[in-house]
C-alpha cells in the first residue's frame, strides 16, 4: 500500500510540473536558508582565558583550539624563529621529554599541533581529561634547549635553500616585502643570515612574553557539554599565570597612498626559467567582520574566485595561457592583501599581465551581469556550507565573533547577506578594493627573455630587482671581460687557486665524509676517490634517531659501474657512467682536453654584489653547462647544466685546504638546486693518502 501511494503522489507531481512549469524563464533562487551553528556557551577563568563550548554530539570526538590575540613585536634581524614555534614548542616540558609527550599522544590517537599563535588538541571523547592535560603543559611548561634549536635551524635552512629557486616561494617572498615592508611582521622574511642569528633566548622570551591566558581565546566543539568540560579546564588551565602582554603596533605605508598611479614592478631573476609566475598585488584596509567583507568576497569571487571567474575565463578559456588565472582578497586585523595570479610562458607573461590589469578595471567600470553575480553567490554558499561540516570551523566562528568584536549573529546571518548583495554593491566593491592603479606587479622569471618587456608597467617605467627573500638588488648585467682575458686564462687561474698542479698530482687518494639532510632526516654522505681512475660514493641515513643505514651505494672500479638502492643492484651506463668516469678523475682538470671540454669566456657577471667570470663549457658529447668563476679568488662557485625545468645548479663555498694535500683545496659546501628541491652538503672530515685498498671498489 505504501509503495503504491507514493508512486501516486509522484504521477500527480509529475502531472502537475509538466502542465504548469515554462522552461523559458529561469527559476528564482529561493530564500536563503538559516544557519544553525549549535548552542554556543561561554565561560572565564579568572586568569582571563575566554572559553567557548560547541556541542555536537554527532560523533564521539573532541576538538580544542587555543587562539592568541597578540600584535607581537618584529623578529627583525633575527626573522624566522616565530615559525619555528610549531616544532620547538612540541620537544618536551618541564614535566615529560619529547618522547614521552609523543608517546602519549599516539597511544590515544590523538592529534596536537602548535604554532606561534596558538595551539589545538583533537582525539576520541574519552581521552579529553588527557588532551586537555596536554596542550595545558605545553601552554604553561614548554622546554627549548638549544639541541631542539639547531634542529630546527637545520630544517628551516634547508626550506631556505630550496626557496632560492622556487617561483612561487619567490613570488610570495618579495609580495610580503613589498607590499608591507620590514616594519611590518607581514614583510619580514627568513634568510639564511637571519636564521643563523636566533638565539634560544629570543625564542623563549617570546614564549613566555606571548603565551598568555588574558590573551587567549579557547574553543572545545564535539561530544560534550558545559557542565562536563568546565571542571577540566578550571583544573588543568586554571593554573597558568596571566600577565601583561605588550602589544606593538605597524604601519602599511602603501594603504595611505591615493591619486595618481604608483604601480610598481617587482621582479625576482630566476635560474633558466621557461615560464613566470606573476602575481598583481597590494595591501589593503579590510578587517575581519565588517559590513564589506561577504561584499567584497563576492566582488573578488566575479573576477578571479573559481572556474566562472572573469580571469580564468580569459586567459585560460580565450587565450590558453595557462592553466588557470585567480584572485584572492584577504580580511586581516593587521592588514589584509588583494592578489591576482597567474603562471604562463616567457612569451605571454607580458600580455598575461595585461589582461590582469585590463579584468581589474573592468571590474571597477562594467556593471557584473545577474547570472555572474548569482554564480558567485553559489558559489560562496556552497563552500560555506560545506565548511561547517567542520567542527574546527564552528569553533573558529566562535573566536572570532568575540576577538574581532564582530556582530553576534555574522555567521548566522552570512547566507542570508550573501544572497542580499547587488551588482551596485559589486561595484562599489570593486572601485574600493581592486586598484590595479596602486598594484605591485611580482613576477618570478627569467630576467632575459622576460624582464624587459615589464618596465611599461612601472610607473616610472623601471623594474625593481629583488632576491628569493625579497631584499633589493642591483640588477646583474654581464658586462665584457677585460681585453685579452680568455677562458683559457681564467681556469688556468681557476688551477692555481685550487693548488697548482703539485696540488692536483700529490692526492692518490681522498675520503670526504659530509652531512645534510633530506626533509628533516639527518644524512651522511661519503666520497673515496682513488688514482687514476676508482670512485665510491654511499650515503647515510638515521631514520627516527636509529641507527645509521646505507639508502644508497654508487661504485666505479676503473672499467664498469653499479648503483645499489633498496637492495636492489643496477650497471650504470651510457651518460651516467660518463659522468663517473669524470668523478673518478681526481686530476680531470688538469687535462679537460680528454674528456673533449672545451671553455669559451662569456663576460663579466655581478651577483650579489661580486663579480664573476661566466663561462660556457661543453664536453665531447655536445653536453653544455655554464660556470662561475669568483674575478678576486678565481674559484668556482657555480655550475649550471640541464635546460629549462630540469636544469640543476651546483653552489660551491666556504673552500679550505685539504690537510696534507700540499695546498690542495675543497669546497666545504655544496649546495645543489634541481626541480624545486635544494640539498646543502657540509663537509666535515678529509682524509688523504691513506692506502685505499681496491677492494673498496668491488
Amino acid at each position: 500500500m505504501r509503495k503504491i501511494v507514493t508512486a501516486i503522489i509522484a504521477i500527480a507531481f509529475a502531472g502537475n510540473a509538466s502542465a504548469q512549469l515554462d522552461r523559458s524563464i529561469k527559476p528564482k533562487p529561493g530564500p536563503a536558508p538559516e544557519i544553525k551553528l549549535g548552542k554556543t556557551e561561554s565561560f572565564t577563568l579568572p586568569n582571563g582565558m575566554q572559553v567557548f563550548v560547541v556541542e555536537n554530539h554527532k560523533l564521539p570526538t573532541i576538538e580544542c583550539n587555543i587562539e592568541l590575540d597578540i600584535k607581537p613585536e618584529l623578529e627583525g634581524s633575527m626573522a624566522g624563529y616565530r615559525d619555528m614555534m610549531s616544532e620547538l614548542l612540541l620537544d618536551g616540558t618541564t614535566t615529560r621529554s619529547k618522547d614521552k609527550l609523543n608517546s602519549e599522544i599516539d597511544q590515544m590517537g590523538a592529534s596536537i599541533n602548535v604554532s606561534s599563535e596558538g595551539i589545538s588538541g583533537s582525539g576520541l571523547k574519552k581521552y579529553e581529561g588527557k588532551i586537555i592535560e596536554l596542550m595545558a603543559d605545553i601552554a604553561m611548561n614548554a622546554k627549548i634547549t638549544d639541541g631542539d634549536l639547531k634542529k630546527a635551524k637545520t630544517k628551516t635552512l634547508s626550506g631556505i635553500q630550496t626557496q632560492k629557486n622556487q617561483p612561487d616561494a619567490m613570488v610570495r617572498n618579495v609580495s610580503s616585502a613589498v607590499n608591507f615592508g620590514k616594519n611590518h611582521p607581514y614583510g619580514e622574511v627568513a634568510t639564511e643570515e637571519s636564521v643563523n642569528k636566533i638565539t634560544l633566548d629570543k625564542c623563549n622570551h617570546y614564549y613566555k612574553t606571548y603565551f598568555r591566558p588574558n590573551v587567549a581565546y579557547m574553543a572545545i566543539v564535539g561530544d560534550v557539554t558545559i557542565n562536563e568540560i568546565k571542571p577540566l579546564i578550571e583544573k588543568y588551565f586554571g593554573k597558568w599565570q596571566k600577565a601583561a602582554v605588550p602589544a606593538a603596533k605597524y604601519t602599511i605605508p602603501a594603504l595611505s597612498q591615493t591619486g595618481a598611479k604608483v604601480t610598481k614592478v617587482a621582479f625576482a631573476p630566476r635560474v633558466a626559467a621557461v615560464q613566470s609566475v606573476v602575481s598583481v598585488t597590494y595591501p589593503i584596509d579590510l578587517k575581519p567582520g565588517t559590513p564589506d567583507v561577504i561584499k567584497a568576497r563576492v566582488a573578488n569571487t566575479v573576477l578571479g574566485g573559481g572556474s566562472q571567474g572573469r580571469l580564468f575565463l580569459d586567459l585560460r578559456e580565450k587565450h590558453a595561457w595557462t592553466y588557470g588565472a585567480y584572485s584572492s582578497l584577504r580580511d586581516d586585523e593587521l592588514g589584509g592583501n588583494f592578489s591576482a595570479t597567474v603562471k604562463c610562458r616567457n612569451a605571454v607573461s607580458d600580455s598575461a599581465i595585461t589582461a590582469l590589469l585590463d579584468e581589474m578595471n573592468a571590474m571597477r567600470n562594467e556593471r557584473v551581469s545577474d547570472t555572474s553575480l548569482q554564480n558567485s553567490i553559489n558559489y560562496l554558499s556552497g563552500n560555506f556550507a560545506i565548511g561547517l561540516e567542520d567542527p574546527k570551523r564552528v569553533a573558529q566562528f566562535a573566536i572570532n565573533i568575540e576577538r574581532y568584536h564582530m556582530p553576534k549573529d555574522f555567521y548566522q546571518n552570512y547566507l542570508k547577506n550573501l544572497s542580499a548583495v547587488t551588482p551596485d554593491d559589486v561595484m562599489a566593491m570593486s572601485r574600493k578594493y581592486i586598484q590595479p592603479g596602486v598594484a605591485n606587479i611580482v613576477v618570478a622569471g627569467s630576467k632575459e627573455d622576460v624582464a624587459p618587456k615589464l618596465a611599461r608597467f612601472a610607473a616610472d617605467g623601471k623594474i625593481d630587482y629583488y632576491d628569493y627573500a625579497g631584499r633589493p638588488m642591483a640588477q646583474s648585467e654581464t658586462a665584457a671581460a677585460p681585453a685579452g682575458m680568455t677562458a683559457e686564462d681564467v681556469f688556468k687561474k681557476y688551477i692555481a687557486a685550487m693548488g697548482g698542479e703539485k696540488g692536483f698530482t700529490s692526492i692518490k687518494d681522498m675520503k670526504v665524509v659530509g652531512t645534510s639532510a633530506m626533509q628533516g632526516m639527518p644524512l651522511t654522505i661519503t666520497e673515496i676517490k682513488k688514482a687514476p681512475n676508482k670512485w665510491k660514493q654511499f650515503i647515510e641515513a638515521s631514520m627516527g634517531g636509529g641507527p645509521a643505514m646505507v639508502v644508497q651505494k654508487q661504485v666505479f672500479d676503473g672499467t664498469k659501474g653499479y648503483q645499489e638502492q633498496q637492495g636492489k643492484k643496477a650497471e650504470i651506463t651510457g651518460d651516467d657512467l660518463d659522468e663517473l668516469v669524470r668523478s673518478a678523475d681526481i686530476a680531470m682538470d688538469l687535462h679537460p682536453e680528454k674528456y673533449g671540454i672545451k671553455r669559451t669566456l662569456k663576460g663579466i657577471e655581478t651577483v650579489d654584489g661580486n663579480k664573476l667570470y661566466v663561462i660556457n663549457m661543453v664536453d665531447g658529447k655536445g653536453k653544455k653547462s655554464v660556470e662561475y668563476y669568483d674575478a678576486k679568488t678565481y674559484l668556482l662557485v657555480r655550475r649550471m647544466q640541464g635546460e629549462g625545468e630540469k636544469i640543476q645548479t651546483s653552489d660551491y663555498s666556504d673552500y679550505r685546504d685539504v690537510p696534507g694535500g700540499n695546498g690542495y683545496k675543497l669546497p666545504y659546501k655544496v649546495t645543489e638546486t634541481q626541480g624545486g628541491q635544494s640539498f646543502s652538503e657540509m663537509v666535515q672530515t678529509v682524509e688523504v693518502n691513506k692506502g685505499i685498498d681496491d677492494s673498496e671498489f668491488k
